[in-house]
């Protein structure tokens, strides 16, 4: 059974509890790694600048302690492969779903399992529905 390595699980560590406990979940599914979850304000502006991000710190779910959101990617890392990208989002969903946690991912924002609609992509981004009223804004 595939599980998290020293990398992967000091960025989940970071995370909401409910993001942890669908990751730890996951894991047990499928191989992958957390590539980001709380980013500092330097590091936000370098993923806004970057073309990764729409937003700057504070406007995005990785800006807050615990972070909001989490970018996990199916491992080995392949970027170009969307297609094992997209595959790995919809299991990521399905037990989401059967966990009762609400999150969307970065594929299809307004969660309408529709992806050409989507303007911007950020496939490896998961974050909470409700994460503006968890973090208070």
């Amino acid at each position: 059974m595939p599980k998290f390595g020293k990398r992967s699980r000091a960025n989940l560590d970071k995370s909401h509890r409910g993001l942890q406990k669908l990751f730890e979940e996951v894991i047990k599914h499928f191989d992958c790694s957390v590539i980001c979850s709380y980013r500092g304000e330097v590091a936000q502006e370098m993923a806004f600048d970057a073309g990764h991000s729409n937003a700057h710190f504070g406007e995005s779910p990785h800006n807050f302690k615990p972070a909001l959101a989490v970018d996990v990617v199916p491992y080995p890392i392949e970027w170009r492969d969307k297609d094992r990208m997209h595959y790995f989002a919809g299991q990521v969903m399905g037990i989401a779903a059967k966990m009762g946690i609400e999150i969307k991912w970065g594929g299809d924002w307004d969660r309408d399992t529709h992806l050409s609609d989507e303007r911007f992509h950020d496939l490896p981004h998961f974050e909470l529905v409700n994460w503006k009223e968890s973090a208070g804004l």
